[in-house]
């Protein structure tokens, strides 16, 4: 029991602690648990406190003996749950945090922190379950129906995420929470409009959460009226946040011995080690890098591992999992092992880790195949490319990085294994063209831009095949742009990779959008034999295209100008001959590329890195004292 003149400074501390001070109500909390280590109110506190202030090692003991002095506290129990999951104990913070809502089954906050748990283990169905019990405990709680739109954004479905985070900002229109994430939902449904103006909003209450602002220069690539110059502007402003928050630092002394002839350990830190693009663009790379030269460690991080995931973990010495771990934890693993070269392959992506990356992690970091623009961040010391891309002379000063061109062209493309042979076009339709692009990408200069063509070849059709697509919108948007709905068609996804290669039998010449161009979409319009017409423009995003069609062997659908594209696409559209024998031919074209040589792209790629990492053992040595 705590004395009068306790309960009075505690009053106090609580006081501090509600509104924010938390080294006030800190110092207070200290002072009466030397006095009263058996109290349970005050174990509970200064363990709360503690584990909101990043120190949950110190937090754990304290919460444990008041869960012991207390075991029916709900509260309590949820607190320590929170704690051991911050700790990386997930399956006793499980256990803590399900007895949370036993104990109070009516309790809302502990069926979002249970959800909040399932989320990031990947248990999407049981997290959903959580928040639905907490929004019928409490309809009004805002926090539950803003973690509802988190997982239901991870599940892909984020049109009613939009719906449930609008619902959050109708209870509290300032939840940072609820904008945040319905602006990663406007994002994913390709509204990108209305994702920046939510990103903005929230960057105006909370301008330090380099995260959102890292999402909003992912938004910024689509955009077509902002200069490259004023591009690279808003990646180093975003550098200069970071750096600043960091502060002046010495150099990490890494203990690495700087000889460049040693076998190094190269890091992959990224959220796409599963089903997607950039995996398939790694994993060739992999396959074939010189095991005697490289040890090579993953980081995934991301809540989904699938069978990429497992075909990954066969190439490489060690795969950690980061998915929900704090920067602090991830921090300390990297550095803990120690590796010579890191290579972030997510840049200005979701679930990006670019904070940890500015207090260099390893002494050569890398950035590689996820992001087409610049980090902006001074200690990201190279970025992989190629002088089709990005043309020497030409982009260098838009990047924080040195641009290191290291091959032909910057990619190694994996045909997917069950991909279909090229399918003889479909007979009895219009000539048809096609973007299988993500639609963000398609803003109105590009919707523009196929009007002309389809305006060049009377009775064609455009067609357009999407995750995340809105049909009535899309309806409206094309409509708008002069493309009526008898020249256009909306494809559905498909189910499998094998179904969503098959549609290309569909297609006759497949349009790269601009100015933020396709990647695997190009790589697999010509894999199954239809060719792409792509517009080069002044910057790494609008000449990926360009690097690709110039690796298969068909640099004459590189158009220079908008007039250009649209007599390329012409002339192709003319051609029925030429698109017939390109149905065949081009897989070979691919085949004989640089995109498919494989152990050739690895090797070019190690080579880089030895290059790099000789310059860093150059300066390293010159750097030493002298005797």
């Amino acid at each position: 029991m705590l004395s009068a003149d306790q309960s009075s400074q505690l009053a106090v501390a609580v006081e501090h602690h509600l509104a924010g001070r938390w080294a006030d109500a800190e110092g207070i909390y200290a002072r009466i648990h030397a006095a009263a280590r058996e109290d349970f109110q005050i174990n509970h506190l200064l363990g709360v406190l503690r584990h909101q202030r990043g120190r949950s090692g110190e937090a754990l003991p304290l919460l444990k003996k008041a869960r012991r002095l207390m075991p029916r506290s709900a509260p309590t129990a949820m607190c320590y749950g929170l704690a051991l999951a911050a700790l990386g104990r997930r399956d006793e913070a499980e256990a803590a945090l399900r007895i949370a809502v036993n104990l109070d089954p009516a309790g809302a906050e502990g069926w979002v922190n249970l959800g909040a748990h399932y989320a990031v283990d990947g248990r999407t169905a049981e997290s959903i379950g959580c928040f639905q019990r907490a929004i019928a405990a409490t309809p009004g709680y805002a926090a539950a129906w803003t973690g509802l739109g988190a997982v239901l954004h991870l599940e892909g479905r984020s049109a009613e995420a939009i719906d449930c985070h609008s619902k959050a900002l109708e209870l509290e229109p300032d939840n940072r929470r609820a904008r945040f994430g319905r602006a990663q939902a406007l994002q994913a449904c390709h509204r990108t409009e209305e994702a920046e103006a939510d990103f903005e909003a929230h960057l105006r209450l909370r301008p330090e959460h380099h995260e959102a602002r890292s999402f909003r220069l992912f938004l910024l690539n689509y955009r077509d009226d902002l200069s490259r110059e004023a591009l690279a502007e808003e990646h180093r402003a975003y550098g200069r946040a970071v750096e600043a928050e960091i502060g002046p630092a010495p150099e990490p002394d890494f203990g690495q011995e700087p000889s460049p002839a040693r076998r190094l350990r190269i890091a992959f830190l990224s959220p796409d080690l599963r089903t997607h693009s950039v995996a398939y663009f790694l994993e060739p790379l992999l396959a074939h890098l010189d095991r005697s030269q490289f040890e090579v460690l993953l980081y995934h991080d991301h809540f989904c591992c699938d069978a990429m995931t497992e075909k990954l973990r066969e190439r490489t010495a060690v795969l950690r999992r980061f998915a929900g771990h704090s920067h602090e934890t991830v921090e300390k693993a990297i550095r803990a092992d120690a590796p010579d070269v890191l290579v972030d392959l997510a840049g200005h992506t979701g679930f990006n880790r670019l904070e940890i990356f500015a207090r260099r992690l390893a002494p050569v970091q890398l950035s590689y195949l996820g992001y087409p623009n610049t980090t902006g961040l001074k200690a990201m010391d190279y970025r992989l490319t190629d002088a089709v891309a990005d043309p020497v002379g030409e982009t260098d000063s838009l990047h924080t990085e040195r641009l290191l061109r290291f091959a032909p062209t910057a990619w190694a493309y994996l045909p997917p294994p069950d991909a279909p042979a090229p399918l003889a076009p479909s007979g009895g339709r219009p000539l048809t063209f096609s973007s299988f692009n993500a639609l963000s990408k398609v803003n109105r200069s590009t919707l523009d831009l196929w009007r002309g063509v389809l305006e060049a070849v009377p009775g064609s059709r455009l067609a357009l095949k999407s995750s995340g697509m809105n049909a009535d919108r899309w309806r409206r948007l094309l409509d708008a742009a002069g493309i009526p709905a008898d020249r256009s068609e909306l494809w559905p996804m498909s189910a499998t990779v094998a179904e969503h290669l098959a549609r290309y039998a569909d297609v006759d010449v497949a349009l790269d959008p601009f100015p933020y161009h396709g990647t695997t979409t190009t790589c697999e319009a010509l894999w199954m034999g239809v060719p792409v017409v792509s517009l080069a423009g002044d910057r790494h995003g609008s000449r990926v295209g360009a690097s690709l069609l110039t690796a298969a062997g068909h640099p004459e659908w590189i158009a220079g100008s908008r007039a250009d594209y649209v007599r390329i696409a012409a002339a192709l559209a003319a051609d029925a001959g030429l698109r017939k024998r390109l149905r065949t031919g081009l897989r070979e074209d691919l085949k004989r590329s640089d995109l498919l040589d494989h152990p050739g792209q690895a090797a070019r790629f190690a080579a880089a890195v030895r290059r790099v990492w000789a310059d860093w053992c150059e300066t390293r040595a010159a750097c030493a004292p002298t005797a």
